[in-house]
This record gives C-alpha cells, sequence and structure tokens, in this order.
C-alpha cells in the first residue's frame, strides 16, 4: 500500500502541477471569451478530439493494452513486449490518421455544400472542428507512449507532458489569438492552431524516458497481429465503459449548443473545475491500479488484487469526499476568484456556480466509476463496463433532455450526477459477482464515517464562508482569496483530524507516510 501511494503520490504532484496549469488556462480562457456563443463553439468543437484524449490517454486504450504489455513481459520477455507496442503503435497511426483525413474532408463538404449564412455558429464550430481534428492522431499516440511509461514504473515525467500542453495552449491565447484578428470569431482560431502545436509536444516529450528504457520504434504490419486484434477487440468496448463521465459530457453538450449554445460554456467551465480534484487523486490512482491490478491478475494472486483494490478505493473515498463537501458550499467564492474578470461576469459566476453544485455529490462516483472499470479491464473483461455504461448513457440523455430546459447547466449536472450513481451502483454488483469473494465489508463502514466527517466539514466551510462574506466580503483579491483558502483549510484540518480520531485506515496509513516522510529529511539534514 505505501509503495501505491508514493507511486501515485508522485503521479499526484506531477498531474497536480497539470491540473493547476489547466486551471490556469481556463481563466485566461474565461477572461478572453467568457460565457459566449463563440466559447461554446470552441468547446464543443474542442470536445471531439479531446474526447479521445479521455478515452485514449486516461483510459480505454491503455486499459486494454497495458495488461497485455504486462502479460508479454512476463511471460515472452522484453523483446516481445517491445515488438507488441510497435505493433500497436503502427495499426494506431494508420487507424487514427485515416479517421483524421475522412473526418477533415467530410467536414471540408459540410462546409462547402451546407447552407450556413454568415456567422453562423455551426459554422464556426465545424471550421474550428476541422482545424483541431489532427489533435486526435497525436494524443492517441501519447496516450500509447504514457501507457508505455507507466506500465516500466514510470508515473512522474509522463505525467508531465500535460504541464508542457497547458503551457502551450495558454501561450496560444496570449500571443496567437490577438494575431488572428480583431473580433472574437476570428481570434479563437488562434486557440485552435495552439492545441495542435500542444498535441504535438505532448506526444514527442514522452519518448525520452521511453528511450532510456529500450524502446526503440520498428515498424511491424498491424493487419494480421494477435496483439493488435487483441487490444481492438477490447479497446473497442471499453471506450464506452471506461469513459462513460466525458461521453456524457459530450452528448449532453451537444443537445445544449442546439437548445442554448451559452449552456455550453458555463457547464463547461464548471466541469473543468470538478475535474481538478478528480484529475489530481482519482485519475493518478486509477492510472497506477491499472498496471497494479493487471500483474496482479496475470500472476493469479487475486487476494492481493482485492486487498489493493480495496484500499485504493479507501484512500480514493478520503480525498474525493472532501474535495466534494468544499465544491458543494464554497462553489461561489471558487468561482469568482478563479474565472470573474474580463467577459466573466457576475451572472455567470452565478451560472457556473450552480452547475458546480449540482455535479460535487458525483465526484466520488465518478471517480470510482474510473477505478472500477480498470479493475474489470485487468481480468480481460471490457464486455461489462460496455454494457452498464451503455444503458447510463441512455438514462444520461433521458434526465439531461427532462432538466435541461428547467434548470438550464444545473439540470446537466444533476443527470450527470444521477448516472453515474447507477454506474457506480451496477458496477459494484457485478464485479461482487464476478469476484465470488470482493471483500470489501469494511469499506461500506469507512465511507460511512467518512461522509459523515465530510458532511461536517461541509457545515464548517459553510458557516466559516458566510461568515467571511458578512464581515469581509470579495470586493478585492485578498478578500476573494480568503474567501475560499480561509474556510476551506479550516474545514480540511476538521475532516482530517477527525477521520484520524475515528482510525480511518487511509488516513492512519497516510498519516505515517508524511511522518516517516519527514523523520527521513529531518535525519538527512
Amino acid at each position: 500500500m505505501s509503495e501505491m501511494l508514493k507511486s501515485s503520490g508522485a503521479m499526484v504532484a506531477a498531474t497536480f502541477a497539470s491540473r493547476i496549469l489547466g486551471m490556469v488556462r481556463e481563466m485566461v480562457y474565461a477572461a478572453f471569451m467568457g460565457p459566449t456563443w463563440v466559447a461554446s463553439a470552441f468547446v464543443l468543437a474542442f470536445q471531439v478530439p479531446n474526447l479521445f484524449r479521455r478515452l485514449l490517454g486516461e483510459g480505454a486504450l491503455t486499459a486494454a493494452f497495458i495488461p497485455i504489455f504486462k502479460q508479454k513481459e512476463v511471460q515472452e520477455g522484453e523483446t516481445q513486449m517491445w515488438r507488441s507496442a510497435n505493433a500497436v503503435i503502427s495499426g494506431l497511426v494508420v487507424a487514427a490518421g485515416l479517421v483524421t483525413v475522412v473526418a477533415v474532408i467530410g467536414i471540408s463538404i459540410m462546409l462547402q455544400t451546407g447552407n450556413f449564412h454568415e456567422n453562423d455558429k455551426t459554422e464556426l464550430m465545424l471550421k474550428l472542428l476541422r482545424l483541431m481534428f489532427p489533435y486526435m492522431l497525436l494524443v492517441c499516440l501519447a496516450a500509447v507512449f504514457i501507457g508505455m511509461a507507466n506500465a516500466r514504473g514510470h508515473f512522474f515525467v509522463p505525467a508531465l507532458g500535460a504541464v508542457l500542453l497547458n503551457v502551450i495552449m495558454i501561450a496560444s491565447v496570449l500571443f496567437l489569438a490577438p494575431r488572428m484578428g480583431h473580433r472574437l470569431d476570428q481570434q479563437i482560431f488562434g486557440l485552435a492552431i495552439g492545441v495542435v502545436i500542444a498535441g504535438i509536444a505532448q506526444a514527442f516529450f514522452q519518448l525520452p524516458s521511453l528511450s532510456r528504457e529500450g524502446y526503440r520504434f520498428e515498424w511491424v504490419r498491424p493487419w494480421n497481429d494477435p496483439t493488435v486484434r487483441e487490444v481492438v477487440k477490447k479497446m473497442l468496448p471499453g471506450s464506452i465503459g471506461v469513459a462513460a463521465f466525458q461521453i456524457n459530457v459530450l452528448v449532453t453538450q451537444c443537445f445544449s449548443f442546439w437548445f442554448d449554445p451559452s449552456i455550453v460554456a458555463t457547464f463547461n467551465y464548471a466541469v473543468r473545475l470538478m475535474e481538478l480534484p478528480q484529475g489530481m487523486f482519482g485519475i493518478s490512482l486509477a492510472t497506477y491500479l491499472l498496471p497494479t491490478l493487471s500483474g496482479l491478475a496475470a500472476q493469479k494472486k487475486f487476494p492481493e488484487f482485492r486487498a489493493t483494490l480495496r484500499q485504493g478505493l479507501g484512500h480514493l473515498a478520503f480525498a474525493n469526499l472532501l474535495a466534494a463537501a468544499i465544491s458543494l458550499t464554497l462553489a461561489e467564492p471558487i468561482v469568482r476568484l478563479l474565472f470573474e474578470r474580463g467577459l466573466f461576469d457576475a451572472e455567470a459566476t452565478q451560472r457556473v456556480a450552480r452547475a458546480l453544485m449540482c455535479l460535487a455529490p458525483g465526484l466520488l462516483m465518478f471517480s470510482m466509476n474510473n477505478i472500477l472499470a480498470r479493475a474489470f479491464f485487468a481480468l480481460n473483461d471490457t464486455q461489462t463496463p460496455m454494457k452498464i455504461s451503455v444503458l447510463c448513457l441512455v438514462l444520461n440523455l433521458g434526465f439531461a433532455i427532462w432538466l435541461v430546459h428547467p434548470f438550464r447547466e444545473a439540470g446537466l449536472g444533476i443527470a450527470n450526477t444521477m448516472s453515474a450513481g447507477i454506474n457506480l451502483a451496477l458496477l459494484t454488483f457485478a464485479l461482487r459477482k464476478k469476484l465470488a469473494r470482493l471483500e470489501v465489508a469494511e469499506l461500506p463502514r469507512t465511507l460511512g464515517v467518512l461522509l459523515l466527517d465530510a458532511v461536517l466539514a461541509g457545515i464548517v466551510a459553510a458557516l466559516l464562508g458566510m461568515f467571511w462574506e458578512r464581515r469581509v466580503g470579495h470586493h478585492n483579491l485578498p478578500q476573494k482569496l480568503g474567501a475560499v483558502f480561509v474556510p476551506g483549510t479550516i474545514a480540511s484540518i476538521v475532516y482530517w483530524l477527525v477521520a484520524l480520531w475515528l482510525k480511518v485506515p487511509a488516513v492512519k496509513e497516510m498519516t505515517e507516510l508524511i511522518l516517516r516522510k519527514f523523520r527521513g529529511q529531518g535525519k538527512q539534514s
């Protein structure tokens, strides 16, 4: 367990830097384009190639490939391991390249033959999508390279690739966009160019660390390669199974763009805020667990498999329940601090805050779905998560259509949270059946204790937030900072101390690891 905490902790550090820069990027985006229809067109266009980053970089391709990659290493040695990687990469370049070419040609034909009047919202969205679609090929390559590095025990450096991506995308707003024209619908193309440049940089950033491990690219005919066939067979259903949340976001945003374009941008800002804690710990832990669980499954060590999964879920619950409580009770101060400037006004703050409050209760469920889906993949089962997610996608779309008219972006948040809860319940039931003895009897008790602790922390944060608003206000930057960090910090300390007093296993292990690290540094000094 300490090894998991150290490795996922290294990823948390790198992912923390990436997510902070990602939040800076969203702050720059918000000030630059606000919740306008142009912003919604960019967000929706970026969602299509970016979905492949979510599916592949944090999900399906690596979930299908890493267990095979680890099996090759254990059973056939490094030579066959690297050969299987090259076969998958060769097939990926052909398939993703073909999809990119067909998509670009298809969008061009639509733009030529479509009946679009000047400055039409759909026309701008399609032009942006055509420009950004090559990002799909680049991010697919980066996903495979990152998965290979993770399987070889490297987590920190590969995760830094996202830092580089965010730096380039921020620079595109500051330096490229002003050179594209005077109107916002012209300048937005600078952001689209930045997306493609960032994809190139992220893919090639991974190669030096892989080269030191002994990897060399060689073309391997993928047509009849058994590894490629097995990866494709597992990846297609897995792309739905591991990323239901991201697919939900895309489907609901497409519907919302037709209903009211401004909803897409406001809901997107709330999703980005929710992804900060989800990515910092949930995705980092899930990324570490996939090769670990795959190795245990390959060696038939199922007691260790269950124990690792149980402990991982316990640590995830501790981190994300606190984040959910803070996001729910301090939503408006958080949004005001991060986004309210430029074209992002006070009304936009209230709309994004409402959506964040509706997404916050589902934070733990979103992250647990990621880990449980990876448990299925480690057991070479991609069908079960796919079937469950297809059902939840249909439910989510129904919830969104039902709720978006009366509640707008908040309705989309409620729909995502409801479908994520159903997804989690079904995945847990199916995994319990698959592993006859899941051995998680103590986990529900731990979750119950942590939930009560999170409610207490949320009450503390809410009361302190109201006190700060009445006595201090939010008229300048120091006051806005205090409105978030004073209540949030005190509530977090209360949460940690209560969990430690109640002897929650995850908190004890984290505290002991931190204390050992400080003692070790003290002895060295």
